[in-house]
């Protein structure tokens, strides 16, 4: 059971509402919105200089800009797992969770989307995916698909929290910027019957059309690759392996968040162990389906050893991204999986620390699907100068990714100031319906 049933609406009310920062809240905050400066001053030396500011060259021609769009793509499909794919399977557990995870989604593909316009290096000619475009171009799909799932996941976002609006406005300062903003959110809802109806059935049609359009976003982004000719990406396991990693660190990304939100506004009470043992188990079984199709990655190319696909493979398993690949391997799946394994693993700090090393694997994971197949061409690199052998990010591309994953943080960090990270009717709902079991 998620929670004890005899807790009054006022105090879930109470409980839920959301909170002023505190002193940690006002550091974090800060320090979040000087990453976004530092990010945007970068940005303003790449806009001004050019691409030359980063590593990128001619083989190295997609770097940490197109890991980072991969990464964020990737983790904004928790937004479906947990809230469609939950909720029309009626998972009772999922309540605490489902607003959590559709903030997640819809900071990370808002922030998928900027990061695409950061790697063009002419972005005043973004308009023109739009002005010309064509259907035979994947990016072009990509375009399509990711601005689909945007709308679908604010949709997500929105019908629910109108809900919570009333409880909001009722428990806000008279006449203050906040219950404006609550107010205006909300000026059509009345919480009638007729209105919750229409909400509820509203919700569930979006759960039915979120789940394909967020298979086919990350099957698109893997087309992105596999339609380009290049050793490592070359492959048709590349659609279920870029969904199956996406649904990892998705998970993960919640495990995070939930723990987060349970030290810092004390929802003991509502994000119970129970929560972690649920998710710590979800974990392990995305951690095995991604760790088989990691094996079907490199197996067969390994088997046939052609020279591209040598050479690529050499890199990752004993050359230059040897560490990292290892490490992401073991730290970003394997342990989680031995850990999680067993009941006290999935205990909340445990969980949480677990969770942080899916989501920094997936991050470097990403890395490795970009970097090593940029410098691993069909036809060798002769008479080019020593640098375009290699390729590692300046200071201005950390500097902007580092920028990008803090804004994404920040919007989340702004919400839950506020907005209610856990749904208030929603939990008291759940509630009477099972006060009459605990009678």
């Amino acid at each position: 059971m998620s929670r004890q049933p005899s807790i009054s609406a006022d105090k879930i009310t109470m409980d839920l509402l959301p909170q002023k920062f505190g002193k940690a809240g006002v550091i974090w905050t800060s320090i979040l919105i000087v990453l976004c400066l530092v990010g945007l001053f970068a940005y303003y030396r790449q806009l001004t200089q050019g691409l030359v500011v980063t590593a990128m060259r001619d083989y190295a021609s997609w770097g940490i800009y197109i890991s980072n769009f991969v990464f964020f793509v990737a983790i904004s499909l928790v937004g479906s797992l947990i809230t469609a794919i939950f909720r029309l399977a009626n998972v009772g557990w999922r309540t605490p969770l489902t607003r959590i995870s559709e903030i997640i989604a819809v900071s990370t593909i808002l922030f998928a989307s900027i990061i695409i316009i950061v790697d063009m290096g002419r972005p005043e000619r973004f308009t023109h995916l739009f002005l010309y475009s064509r259907l035979q171009s994947p990016i072009m799909w990509d375009v399509i698909v990711i601005t689909t799932y945007l709308t679908l996941s604010i949709l997500f976002l929105y019908f629910p929290l109108l809900r919570d609006l009333p409880a909001l406005i009722k428990n806000s300062k008279s006449g203050s910027g906040l219950q404006k903003l609550y107010s205006f959110l909300g000026s059509f809802w009345k919480g009638t019957a007729a209105q919750f109806h229409i909400s509820e059935k509203a919700t569930t049609i979006i759960s039915v059309m979120i789940i394909p359009i967020a298979l086919a976003i990350h099957t698109v982004t893997s087309w992105l690759f596999a339609t380009t000719y290049r050793p490592g990406w070359d492959s048709t396991n590349f659609g279920a392996y870029f969904v199956s990693g996406a649904f990892l660190v998705g998970a993960g990304g919640v495990l995070i968040a939930m723990y987060v939100f349970r030290r810092a506004y004390k929802l003991e009470a509502y994000i119970t162990e129970k929560h972690f043992d649920n998710m710590g188990k979800i974990v392990v079984m995305l951690a095995l389906l991604y760790l088989y199709f990691n094996v079907n990655e490199y197996l067969v190319p390994a088997f046939k050893m052609k020279k591209a696909e040598e050479h690529h493979l050499l890199g990752l398993f004993t050359g230059d991204f040897s560490i990292l690949f290892w490490t992401t391997i073991l730290l970003g799946m394997i342990l989680p999986i031995v850990i999680l394994l067993f009941p006290q693993g999935r205990r909340p700090m445990p969980a949480f620390v677990m969770g942080i090393l899916v989501v920094v694997g997936a991050w470097f994971k990403r890395f490795l699907i970009v970097t090593p197949t940029m410098l691993s061409p069909f036809l060798p690199m002769y008479d080019v100068p020593e640098s375009y052998m290699h390729y590692w990010p300046t200071w201005e591309e950390w500097s902007i990714t580092i920028g990008s994953l803090a804004g994404a943080l920040l919007i989340i960090t702004i919400f839950a100031r506020l907005f209610p990270i856990v749904p208030i009717h929603e939990t008291i709902a759940e509630t009477e319906i099972r006060k009459p079991e605990a009678v």
